[in-house]
């Protein structure tokens, strides 16, 4: 059973995928989606014996680690992802793909149009990157008679948020799974507030996209915590490990005594009074700044909460001589807004008594644009080397 690799073209040319993906998921040879603007990644060694006997498709992970990493995800991992999201939702319908086909959540997008039996609508890019105008074209062509749906990542919400024309089309959605990054408090509120239905996604490629909705899992996921917070998630959307990775396989991939496959996750958290999950960020995210530890996260929520005049916020910890890493803060301030300039020391002031004082921005900086390593997700690792380096 050869692996094809398989070139995806972005916006309306992800048709052609299609085809591809019906043949994958009825037993066709499996396919492993790259971006058709690159080139074409090499794989992995591997043994044919060692894949799956359902295998559908290889996508490749979004980690932060650089290790390169492709899941494996069988037929029956993505119909179950498929089939539980659709029960969560109300039923099948119609989705708009606004994000790269060839990542989880995108793929994700095709996969339940097609077991849905319903036409996808593509975003017409005429341009680099995300924008308003399209999505509103776009929504304007879904089919009245059916369910809408589609997945953004905060910052596509945020772009869509602030452009007010853009709220109709919004509200044409049943519902609009946000993903690839946390959904920051304040923009839930401006979306509810706006009559947008926003939920809240949590998953990774390696359990074939989202899999806890707005805090609760779908009726195939299992969740679970070791002693220092590290969720683990199990249940039939789990894959079956990585391509030619048996090392990271065995790492990171296990079954219990009842047959139920588990990933360890790089993320910690808990659960909140009212038993919905709270993603506190990666461990490898989490900064010790004089012994303590302090969750970005925390930080980061109450920064938009609490600071007037930030659009976005990225907290990291930067390395520091004294405390070890210092809490450390990358503002984009509202372009709209009165405030013009932010310092640590204005931040400092208005989060005292919120946050405690070990866990308050000892550095800050502003910027146009956040750095991006992949749909949504900020890239941490560019921003500490930065703040380390002083730039």
């Amino acid at each position: 059973m050869m692996l094809e690799q398989l070139a995806v073209p972005p916006g309306p040319d992800a048709v052609d995928l299609l085809p591809r993906l019906r043949s994958a998921l009825a037993g066709g040879a499996p396919i492993a989606p790259y971006a058709a603007t690159g080139p074409c990644p090499p794989l992995p060694p591997y043994a044919e014996s060692d894949l799956p006997d359902d295998l559908a498709v290889v996508v490749g992970t979004s980690g932060s680690t650089g290790t390169p990493k492709r899941a494996l995800l069988s037929t029956r991992a993505l119909t179950a992802s498929t089939s539980a999201t659709h029960a969560r939702l109300g039923g099948p319908g119609q989705w708009l793909l606004t994000l790269p086909a060839h990542h989880i959540a995108g793929l994700q997008v095709l996969l339940r149009s097609l077991i849905a039996g319903t036409s996808p609508v593509f975003l017409d890019h005429k341009a680099p990157g995300f924008s308003t105008s399209a999505f509103i074209e776009a929504a304007e062509r879904l089919d009245p008679a059916q369910r809408h749906y589609t997945s953004l990542v905060p910052t596509q919400l945020l772009s869509l948020l602030d452009e007010p024309r853009a709220h109709a089309a919004l509200r044409a959605f049943d519902a609009i799974l946000v993903g690839g990054a946390a959904l920051p408090l304040a923009m839930r509120r401006r979306a509810d507030a706006a009559d947008v239905a926003v939920v809240a996604t949590y998953g990774m490629s390696e359990t074939s996209g989202g899999c806890v909705y707005d805090g609760i899992t779908l009726p195939c996921t299992h969740l679970a915590f070791d002693d220092e917070e590290r969720i683990y998630l199990g249940g039939a959307t789990v894959a079956d490990g990585y391509l030619g990775r048996p090392d990271l396989t065995e790492a990171a991939f296990g079954t219990d005594e009842d047959g139920r496959r588990w990933f360890r996750t790089d993320d910690v958290g808990r659960l909140g009074e009212d038993g919905q999950l709270r993603v506190d960020g990666r461990v490898d995210d989490l900064i010790i700044t004089g012994g303590l530890k302090v969750a970005p996260r925390m930080v980061e929520e109450a920064i938009l909460l609490h600071v007037h005049g930030v659009r976005e916020v990225v907290v990291v910890g930067a390395q520091d001589p004294h405390w070890g890493q210092a809490v450390s803060a990358l503002i984009v301030l509202d372009p709209a807004g009165l405030v013009r300039t932010l310092t640590a020391s204005d931040v400092r002031a208005a989060l005292r008594g919120i946050l405690p004082d070990y866990a308050l921005p000892q550095r800050v900086r502003t910027t146009d644009r956040i750095p991006q390593r992949g749909p949504g997700k900020p890239d941490r690792r560019t921003i500490i080397t930065a703040f380390s380096m002083g730039e």
